[in-house]
């Protein structure tokens, strides 16, 4: 079974790109971030002819979730209980035996705006959601882009960017907390001490300088981790496409034994 996640920034930018990936990674389960459209704007027929239903949790012009399945899908949850104001950024379902939820988690913009407050206290709301979620056990996979780099091996210069934004101490403390409700990093896991990233500004030319971060994850219960073979940030797809314009995140999957 393959799980991908990938902040498309922009579906209607991304769509051919999108289904370019689609046809050439063939996943199964697919958690999107950072769609900018609204429900009933998503196209459904499009997927659908792919073999891929879709649940949605959309928004005009900003944030947007979605999971995109082979098998069918059961939304469990949608939007994170008490964080409505910052738009629609979490997305739940039931595949199988499998709990897939995908994040859009708040920026921040940087260490002493009025936003920074806000996403701590959001992470802290999913922690709570994510600890009382997991009691019961079983298989879950929580994927997204989560907007901080978990350590200094996740950034491409940590002196320069120690205590900024997605390195602050306090975002930090809140991944650990992440990873105490159960979670484990699928990536860092199997790679242990790789530099690799996930996300690189488009200015500058920080991609082919790789000045990038590593902010998109794949966490998983011990019961899905278990069954990992492999994780790929997936650089290929960070570049640009038949003249098509990629995102400025590159998809993220892992294979898993059945």
């Amino acid at each position: 079974m393959r799980v991908a996640t990938w902040n498309i920034n922009g579906l209607r930018a991304r769509i051919d790109f999108l289904r370019h990936w689609l046809e050439s990674r063939r996943p199964d389960v697919v958690g999107l971030q950072e769609l900018k459209m609204e429900e009933d704007k998503f196209p459904h027929e499009l997927f659908a002819e792919m073999g891929y239903q879709a649940a949605v949790h959309g928004q005009k012009s900003w944030n947007g979730v979605a999971i995109l399945s082979r098998e069918p899908c059961e939304v469990t949850q949608v939007g994170l209980p008490g964080q409505e104001e910052l738009g629609a950024r979490l997305l739940e379902g039931r595949i199988g035996d499998l709990t897939f939820t995908t994040v859009y988690c708040p920026n921040g913009k940087h260490a002493d705006h009025d936003d920074y407050p806000g996403k701590l206290s959001w992470f802290d709301s999913l922690a709570d959601y994510l600890r009382k979620r997991l009691a019961s056990g079983g298989r879950t996979l929580v994927c997204g882009d989560f907007n901080i780099c978990p350590s200094p091996l996740d950034s491409w210069n940590e002196e320069k960017l120690a205590g900024s934004i997605f390195h602050t101490e306090a975002e930090r403390e809140r991944m650990r907390g992440l990873y105490a409700c159960g979670l484990t990093d699928l990536f860092r896991a199997l790679y242990p001490k790789e530099r690799s990233f996930s996300w690189w500004d488009y200015r500058d030319g920080a991609f082919h300088r790789d000045m990038g971060l590593r902010i998109d994850f794949l966490l998983a219960t011990n019961a899905v981790a278990e069954s990992a073979r492999g994780v790929e940030i997936d650089r290929e797809y960070r570049k640009k496409k038949d003249g098509m314009t990629a995102s400025d995140h590159a998809p993220v999957f892992a294979d898993l034994e059945a």
